[in-house]
């Protein structure tokens, strides 16, 4: 008997190690998703003077200028597949006059805009974001510019496998808090990452030829896409200019498939909504979160391991005794 104490004080020390430091993976919390609202629908949404073009882009989803005339669209319904919406009827040919619905959408640009700057606590991150692997969260740097160059390396979002996990990176109104994506940059998704939930809140954008792009640019100004033949950029995802405009030169332009997206966004806020108190943190605090993703012990999972060792370990001494009885 006194070697099986020995053993059982053994185990349990083990147990105790093991609790306190034992690697339990616990994923990066995300904030919620940006609502776009009806701005949600356009591929590319602009303010003034204009969206040009130098030919031949592709856009899939729709286009819309406003308050700006339609004189200042530089695409035609060839160039996308979608609508093109203006505020007269001096759009190109097949534009649909709608200014009353422009207008809905540049508000709650507007108001997107004010969201994705209000979250906290940002993680400060290097201006260069370039070979920078994250996970969800909200992001800024000390200069509140952000840039990405091909030198170094891609920026790798890591969802974490979870399709709801939502990235807002945050500039600031000043011209200091601009996004250049320099030539070949690339934002490289993984783990369940979609451009639907990659949020990129500046002041304005300037995107490189040959760059791969994901995610919605949220502009205070404009938004210029270079390119050229056999020098495309690509973007997956928005660009929506408050009050700039919006010029492309050989772009392709999609707006990214959010159905596996909006299905984990919307069970996420249900089992988020299960009890009172889950319901009012959510709302009340939008889970910030530090955007990095630790590998940490919880107390809980600390206090089953012990106690599921000691269970064991007790059920083996009553058989013990059981067997020496008999």
């Amino acid at each position: 008997m006194k070697g099986f104490n020995k053993f059982l004080v053994a185990v349990l020390a083990f147990a105790f190690t093991l609790g306190l430091t034992g690697p339990t993976t616990v994923l990066a919390a995300s904030p919620l998703t940006v609502n776009l609202g009806t701005a949600g629908n356009f591929a590319i949404l602009a303010g003034t003077p204009n969206i040009t073009n130098v030919p031949t882009s592709v856009i899939t989803g729709n286009i819309g200028l406003s308050p700006a005339t339609g004189a200042g669209i530089g695409l035609t319904q060839a160039q996308v597949t979608g609508t093109i919406y203006a505020v007269d009827g001096a759009g190109p040919s097949g534009t649909v006059n709608d200014p009353a619905l422009l207008t809905i959408a540049k508000n709650d640009l507007t108001a997107a805009y004010t969201d994705a700057a209000g979250r906290t606590p940002a993680t400060i991150v290097p201006t260069e974001l370039g070979g920078q692997h994250l996970y969800p969260g909200v992001y800024t740097t000390d200069s509140t510019a952000l840039s990405l160059t091909a030198g170094a390396g891609p920026l790798v979002l890591d969802a974490q496998d979870d399709a709801s996990a939502v990235f807002i990176f945050e500039g600031s109104d000043a011209e200091a808090g601009a996004l250049t994506v320099g030539t070949g940059g690339t934002v490289s998704l993984i783990n369940g990452a979609s451009a639907c939930n990659v949020f990129w809140r500046v002041y304005g954008a300037i995107i490189g030829t040959s760059a791969v792009f994901k995610g919605n640019i949220l502009a205070l100004t404009s938004i210029t896409v270079a390119g050229g033949v056999g020098t495309e950029s690509n973007i997956d995802g928005r660009l929506l200019a408050r009050n700039g405009n919006v010029t492309l030169d050989h772009t392709t332009v999609s707006i990214p498939d959010c159905t596996a997206s909006d299905t984990a966004v919307a069970a996420r806020v249900a089992a988020a909504a299960a009890t009172t108190t889950q319901a009012a943190a959510l709302v009340a605090t939008k889970l910030p979160n530090t955007g990095v993703a630790p590998s940490q012990n919880s107390a809980s999972t600390n206090i089953a391991i012990l106690a599921g060792v000691f269970a064991l370990s007790t059920l083996f001494v009553i058989i013990r005794r059981k067997k020496r009885a008999i």
